[in-house]
C-alpha cells in the first residue's frame, strides 16, 4: 500500500524522537495521529503536519483506551514514549522512580500495543516499532531500574514477533546509543549541566538520526521485517565505552 494511503500512530510525539518521527514519516506521505501528555507541544508539532493529535498517558489505562477509541485505522505504531528517572545505585534506589519507568517504558508499551493491535491485524500489512535503547541489552552503573525497564520492553517486543508469526504485521525494536534529545535532561530532575555533561567531548546521535531509522523501517517492502536496528554515535563503542576529545585550548 502506497505510504500516502497509511497511517502512522505515534505515542510520545510532543518531541524528541516522536515529533522528529512524525516529521520523517511526513515527508513520506504517511498520515498521521499523534498523541502525548503535553497537548501544547503536541499541537505545534502535528498543526504544521497536517497530522491529527490526541491526548494520551500511556501510563493510565483510561487515557489509553479513550486515544484508541478515536483511532479507526492503524498500519504502523511507533511505541516511542519512554524516559530514564533518576541515576541512583541499586543500594540507594528509589523504588517510586522505578516504578514510573516501568509503567512508562513496558506498561505503557503493553497497554497501546494491546488496545490497538485489532486494528493493525486488519490493516493487513501492519507494524510495531518499539523504541527501545541500547539499555535494553547493555547495563552500566546506576542505571539499573532504567535497564531493566529497556530489558524488559525488549523481551516483550521479542515475544510479541513470535506471538504474531503467520499473522500480517511485523515487529521491530529500534535501540539507539547516546542521543541528544531532553532525555538527560529529564533523568536529572532539569539539572541542565549534568546533563549537558553526558554529552560532552563527543557527538551524539539526533532525534533526527532516529527517526529516520523509523522512517526506513517503516517503509521497507510487506516481506522484510528488521527485528532490531541499533545506532550508536561513532564516539560510543558501548554504555560504558564512549570516546570524547578534550575542549580545544583557549588562544
Amino acid at each position: 500500500m502506497p505510504a500516502a494511503e497509511r497511517i502512522a500512530v505515534i505515542t510520545g510525539a510532543s518531541s524528541g524522537f516522536g515529533a522528529a518521527a512524525a516529521r520523517a514519516l511526513a515527508r513520506e506521505g504517511f498520515r498521521l495521529v499523534l498523541g502525548a501528555r503535553r497537548l501544547e507541544r503536541l499541537r505545534a508539532v502535528a498543526e504544521p503536519l497536517g497530522a491529527a493529535y490526541l491526548p494520551l498517558d500511556v501510563t493510565d489505562a483510561a487515557s489509553v483506551e479513550a486515544f484508541a477509541a478515536a483511532v479507526e485505522r492503524v498500519d504502523v505504531l511507533v511505541n516511542n514514549a519512554g524516559n530514564a528517572f533518576g541515576a541512583e545505585s541499586i543500594a540507594e534506589a528509589d523504588e517510586a522512580k522505578w516504578r514510573a519507568m516501568y509503567e512508562l517504558n513496558v506498561l505503557g508499551v503493553l497497554r497501546t500495543t494491546r488496545a490497538l493491535l485489532d486494528r493493525l491485524i486488519a490493516s493487513g500489512d501492519g507494524q510495531v516499532i518499539n523504541v527501545g535503547s541500547i539499555a535494553g541489552f547493555e547495563v552500566y552503573p546506576g542505571g539499573a531500574g532504567y535497564t531493566a525497564s529497556k530489558h524488559a520492553l525488549r523481551a516483550l517486543t521479542r515475544t510479541l514477533r513470535l506471538e504474531l508469526l503467520g499473522r500480517p504485521v511485523r515487529v521491530c525494536e529500534i535501540s539507539p546509543g547516546l542521543a541528544e534529545t531532553e532525555f538527560a535532561l529529564v533523568r536529572f530532575g532539569g539539572d541542565a549541566e549534568r546533563a549537558r555533561k553526558v554529552y560532552e567531548g563527543m557527538t551524539p546521535l539526533t532525534a533526527e538520526d532516529v527517526a529516520e531509522a523509523i522512517a526506513w523501517v517503516a517503509t521497507r517492502p510487506p516481506h522484510v521485517n528488521v527485528d532490531e536496528l541499533v545506532l550508536r554515535p561513532r564516539d560510543q563503542a558501548s554504555a560504558l565505552l564512549v570516546h570524547r576529545r578534550a575542549p580545544a585550548s583557549a588562544p
